[in-house]
């Protein structure tokens, strides 16, 4: 399985060979550093760590360092393992947008935009209560929660207020709609979980690999 490290960077739109307009969002996906790469025999699995996005010496923590220090790697503020890499690559090798290619089906992955504390109208589109017939108050609420049971125990799981976003997503089969290998950008049609500025991982994707595509 091939991967990257990213950074998003805006949304945009192309025209395709039809003349179709399609909306892509902008990833900056290089130049990725192979920091590490782990074997079965002397690490328990296969793996491939990356590093994107430089970042200075003093920092980073001490137990980094000495973790670049000891690979002969830069400082980068980004790290990610991608195991069963299906490329081969060795330590200190780059590698960079050229690695996908237009038509490919990729696995983007994020972290949503936080929304802070909201209501369970806003968080998980409840109807809310009646505005009218005596109803004083309940416009926006859940209602009740332990319905006949005793004492009233709410069940686990029970949809509620709370914190909304900001946990890690996974959107599949994003198609790749362009590279641009003298930028380092992809060109993933659709949209993905995060901000702008915000890392995102693509990798290959599980469902509609390279391999599959290739012989269909």
């Amino acid at each position: 399985m091939v991967g990257l490290i990213g950074k998003k960077l805006g949304h945009t739109r192309i025209y395709d060979a039809e003349g179709k307009i399609v909306p892509v969002t902008v990833v900056l996906a290089g130049p990725n550093r192979v920091v590490q790469c782990k074997t079965v025999e002397k690490d328990g699995y296969s793996a491939v760590q990356l590093g994107f996005d430089d970042q200075k010496e003093s920092r980073v923590n001490k137990a980094l360092n000495g973790h670049f220090k000891k690979h002969n790697a830069a400082p980068v503020k980004k790290l990610r393992e991608f195991r069963d890499f299906s490329l081969e690559v060795k330590q200190g090798d780059v590698l960079n947008v050229d690695v996908f290619a237009q038509g490919d089906y990729v696995d983007c992955i994020g972290i949503t935009k936080g929304r802070g504390f909201e209501g369970v109208v806003k968080r998980y589109d409840f109807r809310g209560g009646p505005a009218t017939h005596g109803a004083k108050g309940w416009k926006r609420r859940t209602g009740a929660l332990g319905c006949r049971l005793f004492p009233g125990t709410v069940a686990k799981g029970t949809k509620e207020p709370g914190h909304m976003g900001q946990v890690r997503r996974t959107v599949q089969n994003l198609q790749v709609a362009g590279v641009l290998p003298e930028d380092n950008v992809l060109l993933i049609r659709g949209s993905m979980p995060g901000s702008e500025g915000d890392y995102v991982i693509i990798r290959e994707s599980k469902k509609k690999p390279k391999k599959a595509a290739a012989a269909k």
